[in-house]
């Protein structure tokens, strides 16, 4: 009955505060709480003449197209792109990464295009944004397009780090609108839903002010992940996750329909799916955490899947062989649902193999790293549902405050620089044949 009480409360002042947004608009004031009351936002600087002639990345059925031809991904995550290019002392970091990548024929890098509530924040409260940041976001949007990179903008994070879906929680419970101080209830609570919708309308429709284009129409974004690795696990049945993913999936949608859209999830099998995909799963307790690869993946609004892969964290006391065992059913078996599930792309969005696991040498990390782009290489060969695999993750010089367990400054590494040069040989040849591809890519596959 409580609950019944809050929902009743609730709705009323939700009622009370459109009138209220209403009243003030006639005045000229717009709250920009609710979606669809955004203005546009404010540039500060003059656009500069936009390329159109670049073309969106497209879907047919389970391969990714670029320009009627096959496109393969060999990319790389660097989730903290945004948060370098807010202060002037370290946007060189920016350029370098993007430099870098392009040196090694990277096609696509995946980063966060969010910061709630946080140092440098680029969302300071529900609908408030610091135009500082979404400059610095503008900017890294211009850069990929400099190096003929696209771009996966991810949305929000089931972690804490950048606020997470615990600051929009915590903004709701502070505020007094929340239902619970759950950190699930970002996937159930209707404030939080809308808080979320205001802040998704707000990116897809700004205007770069390099550029005067707006995000949803910029071809250098490839696609919106709705979250990095959701999670509910309040409702391991998957069912609360999944009314989640179509209501957001949809919204996205009804502002953008020419950008492709993935969930972000890591890929475990939930409840609806076979024994034998079950047991896919690194261990038991994965089934349980209100996520269904299959289930969530078939959304019609959703155009390709995401798959993550981290053996040492999964199976902390597996070898490595063992490890490259697991590589090779995990990636495999989603991408054969790719093909005869789903009928779309799977993309690995992220996979690393930690330097902290004890006796680790680099060539154990060479050899991982070799499986998966062979298996993804493998199912480009056939035209099969691998959309190809993303490194997580890649840094610049001098930026050890950013590093995790699994990071690579290329470098540094040269191993890891020649397999990644490889593997965009690989996939360029699939694409182009093999002698325009030396041609597009000379300094690469020289």
């Amino acid at each position: 009955m409580a609950a019944c009480n809050s929902m009743f409360l609730y709705h009323f002042l939700g009622l009370a505060s459109l009138a209220a947004v209403f009243y003030f608009s006639l005045l000229g004031e717009v709250n920009l709480r609710f979606p669809g009351l955004l203005p546009s936002p404010r540039s500060s600087i003059r656009s500069q003449p936009h390329d159109a002639s670049l073309p969106f990345v497209e879907r047919r059925g389970v391969q990714l197209f670029l320009e009627d031809r096959p496109f393969y991904i060999n990319g790389w995550n660097s989730y903290w792109l945004m948060a370098q290019s807010v202060e002037t002392s370290s946007r060189h970091r920016v350029s370098g990464m993007f430099r870098a990548a392009a040196g090694m024929g990277l096609t696509v890098c995946r980063t966060w295009a969010f910061n709630d509530g946080g140092y440098n924040a680029l969302q300071l409260a529900p609908g408030r944004f610091d135009e500082r940041v979404f400059e610095a976001l503008d900017r890294v949007v211009v850069e990929a397009r400099q190096h003929g990179v696209r771009l996966i903008l991810s949305l929000a994070d089931n972690l804490e780090a950048y606020g997470g879906k615990t600051q929009y929680v915590k903004w709701a419970w502070d505020e007094g609108v929340g239902l619970t101080a759950s950190n699930d209830s970002f996937f159930f609570d209707p404030a939080i839903r809308d808080y979320f919708k205001v802040y998704i309308k707000a990116l897809l429709t700004r205007k770069n002010h390099l550029t005067g284009v707006q995000y949803k129409d910029d071809p250098t974004i490839l696609a919106w992940e709705l979250m990095n690795e959701p999670r509910c696990i309040t409702d391991p049945s998957g069912n609360t996750l999944q009314r989640w993913i179509e209501e957001m999936a949809a919204y996205v949608k009804s502002i953008d329909r020419r950008h492709l859209l993935t969930v972000g999830t890591e890929g475990f099998y939930g409840p609806t799916s076979p024994p034998e995909k079950l047991s896919v799963n690194p261990g038991h307790w994965f089934n349980n955490y209100g996520l269904d690869f299959i289930r969530n993946s078939k959304i019609s609004d959703i155009d390709f899947a995401s798959v993550h892969l981290y053996p040492d964290n999964w199976l902390q006391h597996a070898n490595l062989e063992e490890k490259l065992k697991f590589v090779t059913q995990w990636v495999t078996s989603h991408f054969e649902d790719g093909d005869k599930e789903l009928n779309k792309p799977v993309l690995l969005t992220e996979f690393g193999l930690s330097h902290l696991v004890k006796g680790f040498d680099q060539s154990h990390r060479d050899a991982f790293y070799k499986a998966v782009y062979d298996i993804a290489h493998e199912s480009a060969q056939r035209g099969g549902a691998g959309a190809g695999a993303m490194v997580w993750q890649l840094a610049v010089e001098d930026m050890e405050d950013y590093h995790d367990a699994f990071s690579i400054v290329p470098s540094e590494t040269p191993s890891m620089q020649k397999l990644l040069r490889e593997q965009s040989c690989r996939l360029a040849a699939l694409r182009h044949g093999e002698a325009e591809a030396k041609r597009i890519l000379k300094t690469v596959c020289a």
